[in-house]
């Protein structure tokens, strides 16, 4: 019901990227960059600045989004109270989930199921993927949302969302906005998350496909999650790899700054882990509701 061009502007303005809002839409760049431009043409404005090969929004790209994200709420708020007219929902679902989408996505958007369905109990569990993973297998949790890269038979996986994992440090360090190439990672104290995390596989995986095995580099330290890495960062010369929706409040803040790596990006889908066969109605429920956000 949303309308199509909308959404194609709301991905590029999130993704402030018109290629990568392409990958997600699974359109042709030319694609999203006519769509922009049929918005532009209607509203008699300009949408996007280009700033080499960035894009940033403009005065005007910055009402629209704001009125597109209350657009989408409208939508989605119209199509869960009709869709639940005569309808009650009980029971409990048990969530498991990495400890990043845990702590920096879920609240949210749990907060919102919440309000819609107020006699669902929700439980979060919070683990690393190899834990969450061993859980649902174990029958403790009904669903679960994992960062990491492998994937078992036992399971079946539905994509939930795009992240980003960016190198980080202090915004005092050397080397704060600054481009480095993935040689100098050899030359820098580097800090891990504990193994059995999903990101430590992610990261790992995306470096051994360059020729960099993470045991050839500085790793100082490895710490059980992404709050204490931070933290650690904020005092030491040291750098982390971390996912974007974890340091947003510190870049804005201006406590850490990304450093970029010529020519090399990770960027990876978290995942829904089910156990496989037909799937209880919350779960349903649940899938559908993330899925209209």
């Amino acid at each position: 019901m949303f309308d199509y061009r909308l959404k194609v502007f709301h991905a590029v303005a999130s993704r402030s990227s018109f290629t990568k809002a392409s990958e997600e839409l699974n359109i042709s760049q030319p694609a999203v960059t006519k769509h922009i431009k049929e918005i532009e043409s209607q509203l008699n404005t300009k949408l996007f600045d280009r700033k080499g090969t960035s894009i940033q929004l403009t005065q005007s790209g910055k009402i629209l989004f704001d009125y597109v994200e209350k657009i989408r709420n409208i939508y989605r708020d119209l199509e869960f109270e009709i869709g639940q007219i005569n309808q009650q929902q009980k029971g409990k679902l048990i969530i498991g989930a990495s400890t990043t989408i845990a702590q920096y996505i879920l609240p949210e958007i749990l907060a919102t199921f919440k309000s819609y369905y107020k006699d669902i109990k929700v439980e979060l569990i919070a683990h690393n993927t190899e834990i969450i993973s061993e859980q649902l297998k174990e029958g403790k949790i009904d669903l679960g949302i994992i960062e990491g890269e492998s994937q078992s038979s036992f399971f079946e996986y539905k994509r939930f969302r795009r992240d980003e994992i960016v190198l980080v440090a202090k915004a005092s360090h050397l080397l704060a906005n600054k481009n480095i190439t993935l040689k100098d990672l050899y030359t820098i104290d580097l800090v891990f998350r504990e193994p059995g995390s999903g990101s430590l596989e992610f990261i790992q995986n995306r470096l051994r496909e360059k020729g960099i095995g993470i045991d050839e580099l500085n790793i100082v330290m490895q710490l059980g999650s992404s709050e204490s890495i931070k933290n650690y960062l904020l005092h030491s010369e040291s750098m982390a790899f971390l996912s974007i929706s974890t340091v947003l409040n510190e870049l804005k803040n201006n406590q850490l700054s990304i450093i970029d790596i010529k020519n090399f990006s990770i960027e990876r889908n978290f995942h829904f882990i089910l156990p496989k066969g037909e799937q209880s109605e919350l779960i349903k429920l649940f899938l559908q509701f993330v899925g209209s956000i």
